[in-house]
C-alpha cells in the first residue's frame, strides 16, 4: 500500500457522504430541543452540542446506508450514475463499513444524553434499515414508505425534544409538523426520481401511482402541514406569533402550480426542491424568533 493511501481512502469516504442533505436535516431535532430548552444554561448548551454531533452521524448514516444498499440501481440512472461512490474509487465494502461506523458512533454519543435520545435514535436506525436494507427495502413499497418518514420524522423531532422534557402531548403535536413536512418533501424527491425508479423497477410511490399523482400527494402534505402548526398556534400550543407562517401558504401555491404547468420532470422538480426548502427555512426563522423570549439565561 501507498503511504499515505488510508488517509486518501479516508478522505474519500468522508467525501462521499451527503454532507448538504445532513445539514438540512439538523433542523428537526434543533427546533425539538428548542421547544424544550427553556431558559440556556452552559450544561444544556453542551448537551445541545452532543446531540448536534449524534445526529449528524445518525443522519449521515441513514444516507450512506441507502446509498450503500443501491449501489446498482444509482449506476442504472441517469441522474446519479455519474457521482456513485464507486465511481470516486470507494469500495461496496468500504461504505458499508462506514455506514457501520456512523451507527456505532451515532448511538455512542445519544446514549451518554440518556435513555430515550438513545431509543429514540435506534429508532430512525431502524426505521432506515427497513426502507433501505437489502431484503427489506420499503423504499419500493408505496404507502408503507411514506409512513416509514412519517416516524422517523417523529423520532428524529422528539430525540431533541427529548433532551430537555420528558416526551407529552405537545411534544408530539409539534412533532406532527416536523413529520408532515418530511413526508411531504420526500414525495417530491419521489416524483423527481420517478425515471430512474421505474428503469430499476422500485415500486415507489411515483412509480405506483403516476408523477403527478405523487407530487399532488405531496403538496396536499404540505398544505396539512401549514394547517398543522398554524392551528397548534391558534391553540395555544406554540407561541401564537407561528401563525404567521400561513402567509407562505399561496406563495407555495403558486410554485405548485407554476410546475405542474411547466411539466414534471427531473429538472422542474429540483428546482420546486429548492423552493420550498427556502420557505421552510423562513418558517424555521419565525420559529426561532417566536421561541427568543423562553430560550434567555
Amino acid at each position: 500500500m501507498k503511504p499515505g493511501a488510508p488517509l486518501t481512502c479516508l478522505a474519500r469516504l468522508i467525501a462521499s457522504v451527503r454532507w448538504r442533505e445532513v445539514a438540512v436535516l439538523q433542523g428537526t431535532p434543533l427546533f425539538g430541543a428548542l421547544f424544550s430548552i427553556g431558559s440556556l444554561t452552559g450544561g444544556k448548551i453542551a448537551a445541545l452540542a452532543l446531540m448536534v454531533a449524534g445526529s449528524c452521524c445518525l443522519v449521515a448514516h441513514v444516507f450512506v446506508l441507502n446509498d450503500w444498499a443501491g449501489v446498482d440501481g444509482d449506476l442504472h440512472d441517469p441522474h446519479r450514475e455519474a457521482s456513485v461512490f464507486v465511481h470516486q474509487g470507494i469500495s461496496r465494502r468500504a461504505m458499508g463499513y462506514l455506514a457501520l461506523a456512523l451507527m456505532i458512533a451515532a448511538l455512542a454519543l445519544l446514549a451518554a444524553l440518556g435513555a430515550e435520545p438513545f431509543a429514540l435514535g435506534a429508532g430512525v436506525v431502524t426505521l432506515s434499515a427497513l426502507y433501505s436494507a437489502p431484503g427489506l427495502h420499503f423504499k419500493g413499497v408505496p404507502v408503507a414508505n411514506s409512513g416509514l418518514h412519517i416516524a422517523g420524522g417523529v423520532a428524529h423531532f422528539l430525540m431533541g425534544y427529548a433532551l430537555f422534557s420528558a416526551t407529552d402531548a405537545r411534544g408530539l403535536a409539534v412533532a406532527g409538523f416536523f413529520a408532515l413536512t418530511f413526508a411531504a418533501g420526500h414525495l417530491t424527491h419521489e416524483a423527481r426520481d420517478w425515471e430512474g425508479d421505474s428503469l430499476n423497477a422500485i415500486r415507489t410511490n411515483a412509480v405506483r401511482f403516476g408523477r403527478k399523482a405523487c407530487f399532488l400527494a405531496s403538496f396536499a402534505l404540505f398544505t396539512l402541514s401549514y394547517a398543522w402548526l398554524t392551528g397548534l398556534a391558534l391553540a395555544g400550543v406554540v407561541p401564537p406569533a407561528i401563525a404567521w407562517i400561513v402567509l407562505l401558504y399561496p406563495l407555495q401555491l403558486y410554485w405548485t402550480l407554476r410546475t405542474l404547468r411547466a411539466g414534471l420532470s427531473f429538472e422542474t422538480l429540483g428546482a420546486m426542491q429548492a423552493r420550498y426548502r427556502l420557505y421552510f427555512l423562513i418558517i424555521g426563522a419565525v420559529i426561532v424568533v417566536s421561541l427568543l423570549p423562553s430560550l434567555r439565561p
